[in-house]
């Protein structure tokens, strides 16, 4: 039998815009004010960042929102050195797990000023464990890389 058609390769891009909703809206406004913002589940007493509108173990709407620190560690970590689709910088960079001072979840973010030339010298600076802080851009949008990255304290 024969093949009457041929495959192309193509990319796609796809950009969208979404409705964010009244929790992540409260949490990106915090981050224009140089505030993260988390929730408290009132079953288990978690608090959860980024802030959820339920808790995912209790299953209830969360409530209370308070700051949490802009400090904390490393939980684990990982360096991008090739580039990939939705990066949110350009390799090399860190990406790490942290849980912010008070909280009981870890944040996803970007590590920052450090020596990126290798990866002896990454982990010189970066181990589990690791404390940082958050250092903010100086234009905010209200967009979760209004923190530029987390440092080494």
């Amino acid at each position: 039998m024969n093949k009457h058609f041929s495959v192309k390769h193509h990319e796609v891009w796809l950009p969208y815009k979404f409705a964010v909703g009244p929790v992540f809206n409260r949490f990106f406004e915090g981050l224009k004010k140089e505030k993260i913002l988390g929730n408290v589940c009132p079953k288990c007493g978690k608090t959860l960042v980024p802030a959820r509108s339920f808790c995912p173990e209790c299953s209830v709407d969360m409530g209370e929102w308070k700051e949490v620190s802009q400090e904390g560690e490393i939980f684990t970590w990982m360096t991008a050195t090739e580039p990939f689709a939705g990066m949110p910088a350009q390799p090399p960079f860190i990406g790490a797990l942290i849980r912010l001072d008070g909280t009981d979840c870890d944040f996803l973010h970007l590590v920052g000023g450090i020596d990126l030339s290798g990866p002896e010298a990454v982990k010189s600076k970066i181990k589990r464990g690791t404390r940082v802080k958050a250092v903010w851009r100086e234009d905010k949008e209200g967009h979760i890389l209004d923190i530029r990255y987390f440092e080494p304290i």
